[in-house]
């Protein structure tokens, strides 16, 4: 997960309405934190430090308990994506096939590290840890959409489709 950057814009109006929408929608859902946090990032692709305080407050919480939730799941986003979000995953059979080799390609040809997001804002880099693909290692997740037997070419002409078209929905 992306920490909040100290420097970070603060929410839109259009982003505090998609946050109180989300609340609204779960005020009344036993474990309402996660509902609401996993309906704000659907909408808004991450979490803006703002939701934290209107969270707690809806649900009777301490800012620091909403802050843990957010913090512990990796897959919750603090700061806006890139344009294309490529996950890579991680666990063993990726590992034992080379997913290191992927992401030290990916740092150096398209300068963007893992847990990272491209300066350009085009790509963001995420570690995951398993795709359920693992006969087909390694892995990644690119737009939403699985692809196995990755290799550093094939991984370029993956994300060389996404810029010729102008990419997927975020995922």
């Amino acid at each position: 997960m992306q920490a909040p950057s100290p420097a970070a814009s603060p929410a839109t109006p259009e982003q505090l309405a998609a946050i109180d929408a989300a609340i609204q929608s779960h005020a009344q859902t036993r474990g309402a934190c996660l509902p609401m946090l996993h309906t704000i990032q659907e909408s808004l692709g991450f979490v803006p430090h703002e939701a934290i305080e209107r969270i707690a407050a809806a649900i009777n919480w301490s800012r620091a308990d909403v802050h843990g939730v957010l913090t512990y799941y990796h897959d919750f986003r603090t700061a806006p994506p890139g344009r294309r979000v490529l996950k890579v995953c991680r666990a063993e059979a990726c590992q034992a096939m080379g997913c290191e080799r992927l992401e030290q390609h990916v740092a150096e040809r398209h300068g963007v590290a893992m847990g990272a997001t491209g300066q350009d804002g085009e790509l963001t880099v995420e570690p995951v840890y398993c795709l359920g693909n693992c006969a087909l290692s390694p892995s990644v997740l690119l737009d939403g959409r699985v692809h196995g037997r990755v290799t550093p070419e094939r991984l370029d002409a993956l994300l060389a489709v996404g810029k010729a078209d102008g990419g997927e929905a975020r995922s």
